[in-house]
């Protein structure tokens, strides 16, 4: 069986099992509106996901596959305005930076993520250091470059670079504490 076939037919057989589960994934993130709701989304993601299935080298991991993609269409969606027919106020686009946050804290091997992890990792944040939350802060919230926080702050880029990695480590160490991170 070539490649192409296999891959449309994991899909096939991921979507029809978890149909439903895709939705309300969708749904968690989004508030349906009459524009588009969470099935929308989710068939355009197999809309998608189908036309392209050719293109694609053999899929092994159908589930992160999938939930990558309706996670990438909700953030567009969602940054296009084309949700709820206008601009993204600022607690919808901090939600959004959390949510990326999270993922990139928990990795991508879990693509589907809690409220309770969510909130975990607010919680740490807030018992860093300030100048680790700062950094974290400037980097993955506001989308400075260590370029732009150096040129203002006279601090070499590596510098900046190592104090937001170990920030980092310290948070993940805090949520590995609290058992909320599935050790690798």
């Amino acid at each position: 069986m070539s490649p192409e076939t296999e891959n449309k037919q994991k899909l096939e057989s991921f979507f029809k099992e978890e149909y439903i589960a895709l939705k309300n994934y969708v749904g968690s993130r989004l508030q349906a509106s009459a524009e588009k709701d969470p099935e929308d989304i989710v068939q355009d993601v197999a809309y998608n996901l189908f036309a392209g299935a050719d293109g694609y080298g053999p899929i092994s991991n159908v589930a992160g596959f999938v939930y990558r993609s309706i996670k990438n269409k909700i953030i567009d969606t969602m940054r296009k305005g084309k949700y709820d027919a206008g601009e993204l106020n600022e607690s919808e686009e901090n939600e959004l930076h959390w949510i990326e946050f999270t993922e990139l804290m928990y990795g991508n091997d879990q693509p589907i993520y809690s409220v309770s992890m969510v909130n975990a990792l607010k919680e740490a944040m807030l018992k860093l250091n300030p100048a680790d939350c700062d950094i974290i802060m400037a980097i993955d919230f506001e989308n400075y470059t260590f370029r732009e926080i150096s040129e203002e702050t006279g601090t070499p880029e590596g510098t900046l670079m190592s104090r937001r990695h170990r920030a980092l480590s310290k948070l993940n160490k805090a949520l590995k504490n609290k058992k909320i991170i599935v050790e690798t």
